[in-house]
């Protein structure tokens, strides 16, 4: 492309377009439709631009008028409760539904791995040696030892809500960090997995295994599942800039990320309701059967949430995406 011929070829509608969004409300019907003519012209103007000769003060000038005629065109949408309501009814469980394809099999394969660490640990007394002197795993594995004194050792409400910040932060880690071709989320579920590995072998080397998954599974199961998600969808994520399939790898990327952003919210809701229960049910002097039930019970309703909600809302066409006025405009590319 010839870029001083394109300019001097569509400079007069770039300002012609930039004098009707100066006039605003004052124009006619006919001005009205032509200003909406412009605004599809310079986009496309702006996505050849960008795609065969991109020049950065040209581009700079173009976005803004686009991005201007697009507000008038569009007009503008405040968010309200009704908005929030469909998220969680709708966008967010369909999100979570639709990326089931990948945090599954990471659930499956995590559980593993946390299985095989464990058994390791448990059955090689020499592994056992490299974690810890024996008085400090002792200090650990031992009734009313610090696998236990953990879930207790501070008030519940402060418990709750510093376990609460910290998964959320990795679980936001685990959606946001996937762009960077997934590495960073393997690395972080692998230290996860690692964690819960160690307390299997070392709490089952001292024949109360029992006694810690009696610990870990009444708010661990939706803790998780969270966690998995997220680590899904990170994945997912990385994946969309190896292979964005059909669409342009930046808008494939755009909407996955956009998709990866809303589900952190929604999963720091699930992550609060697991707090709260490690910091109030795990601690507390209920029987290990009732404990664990709860838990059950907690990932029970997440999952038929994501199921029925979720699964509804993405044959409807729910993409777990923003609402269309809210998305950046999709430009056409040139061929």
């Amino acid at each position: 492309m010839d870029l001083d011929v394109f300019v001097t070829a569509h400079r007069a509608e770039w300002d012609r377009l930039d004098h009707l969004l100066r006039r605003g409300r004052h124009l006619t019907g006919a001005e009205a439709d032509e200003l909406v003519a412009l605004y599809q012209r310079t986009a496309t103007h702006l996505s050849l631009i960008q795609s065969s000769a991109p020049e950065p003060a040209l581009t700079a000038r173009l976005t803004q008028l686009v991005a201007r005629a697009r507000a008038v065109v569009t007009g503008t949408r405040r968010s309200s409760w009704k908005d929030a309501a469909n998220f969680f009814t709708a966008g967010f469980p369909a999100a979570v539904y639709r990326s089931r394809h990948w945090w599954i099999p990471t659930a499956v394969l995590s559980t593993l791995l946390a299985a095989v660490i464990g058994w390791w640990i448990g059955t090689h007394p020499e592994v056992q040696s490299a974690i810890g002197a024996p008085e400090e795993l002792r200090r650990l594995t031992r009734p009313g030892g610090e696998y236990e004194t953990y879930y207790s050792s501070h008030p519940a409400a402060s418990f709750a809500a510093q376990v609460w910040t910290n998964n959320a932060q990795a679980a936001a880690m685990c959606l946001t960090l996937g762009a960077f071709l997934c590495l960073p989320v393997l690395w972080i579920l692998f230290l996860n997995m690692l964690n819960l590995g160690v307390g299997i072998g070392l709490m089952s080397s001292a024949g109360r295994l029992d006694v810690f998954l009696g610990l870990v599974l009444p708010h661990g199961l939706l803790e998780l599942t969270a966690v998995f998600v997220a680590a899904g969808t990170g994945l997912q994520l990385g994946w969309t800039v190896i292979d964005p399939g059909p669409q342009t790898r930046r808008t494939a990327l755009a909407r996955q990320g956009r998709a990866a952003l809303g589900m952190a919210i929604g999963l720091a809701f699930v992550l609060f309701v697991s707090g709260l229960i490690e910091g109030f049910v795990t601690p507390s002097g209920l029987p290990t059967w009732a404990r664990i039930t709860i838990g059950i019970v907690a990932e029970a309703a997440f999952l038929a949430y994501v199921y029925i909600l979720g699964g509804r809302a993405a044959r409807a066409g729910d993409m777990g995406d923003v609402e269309e006025p809210d998305r950046s405009a999709e430009l056409p590319t040139a061929a």
